[in-house]
């Protein structure tokens, strides 16, 4: 059996086909277990973060582990599979190893050296794990993944090469102002009470904003929140979804990061606090704005008094009805953009026609959501400036790279080396113990067999008999295990095991028996772990 990880992620794939590809809790569990019941895969798990789609399986067939893995990611995102090819990649063994181990590290993230990476992949193997499909592989590479990552931040000096996807987003809303000093006086409106929104609270909290606005389906989410912002010394209250229109009359920046089916934000609304018009130049621009069907040849104002406002499914919209956009749980939103070397997949702004305010910005909106939160129709809002996971991608593709790079790939390089000989090594070791056993039974025959022609032997005789033998049977088998052991550690090692049942005859049940009973061990240890 090898490792296979089939995926999509924002080096990949544009910002449209990740969010339609994104999948619940729910679809994660279901696309494991359908994972499992195809031929080619004995181990599967799902590493599903706003920016990254990936499925990994233990399997005995490449082409055809390719092929139902593309297949079943297709099925369960609900993009067709001649549309999600295009944007697939595949890594096999080795390099899948150091794909996941780089992930791990933040060498892949949007902002390098970002570690909350790591918390999602610490769910992925907590769901394979709850759902057994996981095995002895999987659970070995997600857990030595997560000590890599580990042993990156705490050895090198990544974490200053990146910052959270918060800051940056805060980063490129300031424009160039050092973030302190933007933030000063200024109030902000955090909608959604999830990791990420609870993040976005706390940074906006350290970097200064006088009062931070909370909004949350559950009230009790959002006043738990508050009450955490509180204890840091910010200045925090809780209000309802519905409060949410009027709150963005009074806030200069808001954030948003939920679990919507729908727009949180769309552009009339948008339009309607800031009391501006929302310009559309055509049907297709009309269609981008669509999520509330306002009376667009006149002001948004106008076309909010005829739509009216409401809150439905947590969304705030204007037509009263919700988008059918495929939604996440809010509670397993974690942001993980990947470092944008596929611009070329990507148009710029401008050419997109996509503003930045020429003026002064009077509502700055972050949306860190994967369904997207805020109609991107509001960057034609006058004095509106939005920053969304997109922009994010596209302002990250020129950051630098810190020296502290070339550190943690030196430390990818050598624990893909190290987990690669340890799972050869690992590979050989139920053919060894059942070269032990056969042994072993050898010893226990031959020593009966003493017994019945030398019947006069006594006690400690007996046992010194045995024990000799035992000897000489353990020093024949010594040299030659320790040695295989080594040599299958090494690149191309995998043959050793079957040379070695070959050579002594092993009975190949006898060797899927340990296994299995390793695998069992391993399974109940992983499950004490979670």
């Amino acid at each position: 059996m090898s490792l296979l990880v089939v995926g999509l992620s924002h080096r990949s794939a544009p910002v449209s086909v990740l969010e339609r590809a994104s999948l619940s809790t729910d679809a994660q569990a279901k696309l494991l277990h359908d994972t499992l019941a195809a031929e080619p895969a004995a181990e599967a798990a799902v590493l599903a973060t706003c920016n990254r789609i990936e499925l990994y399986a233990d399997v005995d067939k490449f082409h055809a582990g390719v092929a139902e893995l593309s297949t079943l990611l297709a099925q369960h995102s609900g993009v067709g599979l001649e549309e999600l090819t295009p944007y697939l990649y595949v890594h096999y063994e080795d390099r899948a190893v150091h794909h996941l181990f780089s992930v791990a590290c933040g060498l892949d993230s949007m902002v390098v050296g970002e570690g909350q990476i790591l918390g999602q992949i610490k769910d992925t193997l907590a769901l394979g794990q709850e759902l057994h499909t996981a095995g002895r592989l999987l659970n070995d590479l997600f857990q030595q993944a997560l000590r890599v990552g580990k042993r990156a931040h705490s050895e090198t000096g990544i974490d200053r090469a990146g910052q959270s996807l918060v800051t940056f987003g805060l980063e490129q809303i300031a424009a160039g102002e050092p973030v302190e000093d933007w933030a000063k006086g200024k109030r902000a409106l955090v909608i959604g009470a999830g990791s990420m929104s609870s993040l976005a609270a706390a940074t906006l909290g350290r970097i200064g904003v006088s009062e931070i606005v909370v909004a949350n389906r559950t009230h009790a989410r959002a006043e738990r929140l508050v009450e955490i912002l509180g204890e840091a010394g910010t200045a925090a209250r809780a209000v309802a979804m519905a409060d949410v229109a009027h709150e963005l009359t009074r806030v200069d920046v808001a954030v948003s990061c939920t679990g919507a089916t729908g727009l949180v934000l769309t552009g009339a609304a948008v339009a309607f606090a800031v009391g501006e018009e929302l310009t559309v130049a055509g049907p297709a621009d009309a269609a981008a704005a669509a999520g509330c069907p306002v009376d667009f040849s006149g002001t948004a104002a106008a076309g909010a008094a005829v739509a009216g406002f409401g809150v439905v499914d947590g969304a705030l919209r204007a037509d009263g009805a919700a988008a059918a956009t495929p939604g996440v749980d809010a509670d397993s939103l974690e942001l993980h953009g990947s470092w944008a070397e596929n611009t070329q997949r990507r148009l710029s702004r401008a050419a997109r026609g996509v503003p930045v305010p020429a003026g002064p910005v009077r509502l700055a909106l972050l949306d860190l959501a994967m369904p997207r939160d805020i109609d991107a129709a509001v960057h034609r809002v006058p004095g509106v400036r939005l920053v969304d996971i997109e922009s994010l991608a596209e302002a990250s593709a020129d950051a630098p790279m810190a020296a502290d790079v070339d550190q943690v790939r030196a430390i990818v390089s050598d624990e893909v080396a190290a987990f690669g000989a340890a799972q050869r090594a690992a590979h050989i070791t139920p053919t060894v113990v059942a070269l032990r056993a056969m042994a072993a039974e050898v010893v226990a025959s031959e020593v009966a067999r003493l017994e019945g022609r030398v019947p006069g032997l006594d006690d400690k005789q007996r046992a010194e008999v045995t024990q000799t033998v035992r000897r000489v049977v353990d020093k024949l088998l010594h040299a030659p295990t320790v040695r295989i052991k080594q040599l299958a550690a090494e690149p191309g090692g995998a043959g050793y095991a079957d040379a070695l049942r070959t050579l002594f005859d092993l009975d190949p049940e006898t060797v899927a028996a340990v296994s299995r009973a390793d695998l069992n061990d391993a399974d109940v240890k992983n499950r004490g772990r979670s």
